[in-house]
C-alpha cells in the first residue's frame, strides 16, 4: 500500500453552497466514506439588498473541505453536480485544488476507505499551468477590509467571491518585529476567475488592500484542476 500512496495524486474538494444544500452535500461526502471533512461558515460577497432583488435569498453560505484521490474528486464533482443540481441559479460552485504534499497519518486515512480499488488506479499526474482555465485567488485581510477587496477585484473583471471570518494565531513578537500591527480577527476572501485575470486581480487587491495599507492584506493564488456550477 505503500507504494500505492506515493503514486496517489492528492486534491481538496471545495463546495461553496447554501446552508440547504450544504447538509445535503455533507451527506453525499458521508456515503463516499470520505474520512477527513471541514465546514466553515461563510458569506457571498453581494449585498443582501441585491440579492433580494435577484430573488436568489439570502447570501449566508457553507464551505465544505474534503482531500481525496484526484479520480475520486472527478467522481464527487459529478455527483455534486447532479444530486445539488450545481447548473442552476444560487445552487453554488465546487473545486478542486491540487495537493503537493501530504502526512502519512491522512494517506492511511484515506487510504482505507471503501474506495481502496479506486485509489489503486490512481497515477501521479502532474497540472501545467498552461493548462489551467481557473485559479482560485485567496486574500487575507484585517477585518472590515473585505468590500475594498471585492471592490478592487471587481474593477479588474472579477464578478464576485466568498467571505470566511477568521483569526490571526501567528506569532505576535515576530510580527512585531516587521512592523507589522497585530490584529486577531481576519477576514479570507475567495474569488474563483479565469486563469488569464489571475494577475491583474492580484496586482489590483495588492495595490488597494496590500501589506502597507490599512487592511494588511495578503494575497495569493492556487491552481483550479475541476470545478462546477459555474
Amino acid at each position: 500500500m505503500e507504494n500505492n500512496q506515493k503514486k496517489l495524486s492528492f486534491q481538496t474538494l471545495v463546495l461553496i453552497t447554501t446552508p440547504k444544500l450544504a447538509e445535503k452535500a455533507a451527506e453525499l461526502f458521508k456515503q463516499g466514506n470520505l474520512p477527513l471533512q471541514y465546514r466553515f461558515n461563510a458569506e457571498g460577497t453581494a449585498s443582501s439588498e441585491i440579492m433580494d432583488m435577484l430573488g436568489l435569498g439570502s447570501i449566508d453560505k457553507c464551505v465544505l473541505v474534503s482531500m481525496l484521490p484526484k479520480n475520486f474528486a472527478d467522481i464527487m464533482l459529478d455527483k455534486l453536480k447532479t444530486e445539488l443540481l450545481m447548473h442552476t441559479v444560487n445552487s453554488g460552485i465546487a473545486f478542486t485544488v491540487p495537493l503537493n504534499g501530504m502526512n502519512n497519518l491522512i494517506l492511511r486515512m484515506l487510504s482505507q476507505n471503501e474506495s481502496e480499488n479506486v485509489l489503486n488506479s490512481v497515477g501521479k499526474e502532474e497540472i501545467k499551468m498552461s493548462d489551467l482555465k481557473y485559479v482560485l485567488v485567496a486574500a487575507v485581510v484585517n477585518r472590515g477590509f473585505s468590500q475594498d477587496v471585492m471592490s478592487a477585484a471587481r474593477s479588474v473583471g472579477a464578478t464576485g467571491g466568498t467571505l470566511i471570518n477568521s483569526r490571526h494565531i501567528g506569532d505576535e513578537e515576530a510580527v512585531s518585529f516587521w512592523g507589522l500591527s497585530v490584529q486577531e480577527e481576519k477576514e479570507i476572501i475567495l474569488i474563483l476567475a479565469p486563469a488569464e485575470n489571475k494577475l491583474n486581480i492580484m496586482k489590483s487587491i495588492g495595490e488597494k488592500c496590500g501589506i502597507h495599507s490599512e487592511a494588511k492584506g495578503i494575497v495569493l493564488s492556487m491552481p483550479i484542476d475541476s470545478v462546477v456550477g459555474l
